[in-house]
């Protein structure tokens, strides 16, 4: 096999990372470049920076995608509804191509021959990565450390770390694994790893415990153009500062938490903890403002593809052809989904309190249960025996 020069590395400076650079030196006898996305995970990236040139790394590269990272990838696939098994919000998933679409650009500045990541050989991630990777450039190498090296568990990454030097936040008491972005944060492993055990409470990051939120409902309201959220209580925002300002009002009144058992791509059930504020407040609101500005076929057909959608997004098919066919697809239902929602957030509970728009399709007096003058309730009559007609054959 030809020799490998230099590695770009999709750093984070988690646990799996740290090890990797140092494993992949000690392997391959090769140049190693971290690379650091900043997605809004609020961490001292500039200390991650170090940490890799410290542990190992030629070089360290720091590249913020906070802003492209909302409208060109959350945007979209809110705009879908996507949602993956009835609850999951997809915070990892969609993070995944852009993280790997970065990745290669730097691969190809720096004159690189191979990209590696820490994703695991049991899970989704590994996926979403190299199926990116290979959009890009097919005759790319990839390195897969988990699928190769002789370490069985996160446990013995820790004894490595120890070993050689490498500071590290996981612990055997607390070896979870959590991925954190502007959009959410998750969690999996250690007592994760079994679904009767209820999350440990100071696991938590986002978000206050339902419980302990504010006595008192809070009240928004949010106005779309087209199906992007634009303003936020009448103020026009821009989309990450948007994001932002939702994470912290969803984070107080304990909106946006999630756990759930899920289907793996691989054939694996996993079990994750999910904290989504501003998205969970943003989904709603979505909803609200289709359901009166959508046909209603052109709603049924959209909702018939949301779990197709969501897939894609799941199992790393983003720069798929379909998913980009079911885009503008989906694009073109939104050109007149305009207009405000107000929305109720309650100790961890997100209500629809009200919606309207330009464009609304509710006619009040065709649905009023008062006298009115233009529905001939007379006529269901006939409708109700045409599509009978079927049904009295059996």
């Amino acid at each position: 096999m030809k020799e490998v020069k230099k590695v770009v590395v999709a750093y984070s400076g988690g646990l799996d990372t740290s090890v990797i650079l140092s494993w992949l030196k000690e392997t391959y006898h090769c140049e190693v470049i971290a690379f650091i996305a900043d997605l809004g995970q609020g961490e001292d990236l500039k200390a991650i920076k170090a940490k890799a040139l410290k542990t190992g790394a030629k070089a360290a590269y720091i590249k913020d995608v906070k802003d492209v990272f909302v409208s060109d990838y959350i945007f979209p696939m809110l705009r879908a509804d996507a949602i993956y098994e009835g609850a999951y919000l997809l915070g990892t998933s969609i993070a995944r191509p852009l993280i790997a679409k970065t990745q290669m650009e730097l691969a190809k500045e720096v004159g690189a021959d191979t990209v590696s990541h820490g994703a695991t050989g049991k899970g989704n991630d590994q996926v979403r990565f190299e199926l990116t990777y290979y959009t890009i450039n097919p005759k790319i190498r990839v390195i897969t450390p988990w699928r190769e090296w002789e370490f069985k568990s996160r446990t013995q990454l820790i004894e490595y770390s120890k070993k050689h030097g490498i500071p590290v936040a996981a612990t055997k008491d607390k070896p979870y694994s959590s991925d954190r972005n502007i959009f959410h944060i998750s969690y999996e492993g250690g007592i994760l790893e079994d679904p009767w055990a209820e999350p440990p409470s100071d696991m938590y990051t986002l978000m206050t415990p339902p419980e302990k939120a504010p006595d008192r409902p809070a009240y928004l309201q949010v106005s779309y153009e087209k199906g992007n959220p634009v303003a936020l209580n009448g103020r026009k925002m821009k989309p990450l500062a948007l994001l932002q300002e939702l994470n912290k009002i969803g984070g107080r009144n304990g909106i946006g938490r999630v756990d759930l058992v899920e289907n793996r791509y691989v054939g694996i059930k996993s079990r994750g903890v999910y904290e989504t504020p501003g998205g969970t407040i943003l989904h709603y609101a979505h909803r609200a403002m289709e359901s009166i500005t959508l046909d209603r076929e052109v709603y049924h057909m959209k909702d018939s593809m949301i779990t197709r959608y969501a897939e894609m997004v799941y199992y790393g098919y983003w720069f798929s052809p379909e998913r980009i066919a079911l885009q503008k697809f989906i694009d073109e239902t939104q050109q007149r989904v305009t207009g405000d929602v107000r929305l109720k957030l309650y100790k961890g509970n997100v209500t629809v309190a009200g919606r309207r728009s330009p464009y609304s399709l509710y006619n009040q007096s065709l649905a009023t249960f008062e006298e009115e003058y233009v529905y001939n309730q007379k006529d269901a009559e006939g409708f109700i025996k045409i599509n009978a007609l079927r049904l009295k054959r059996f």
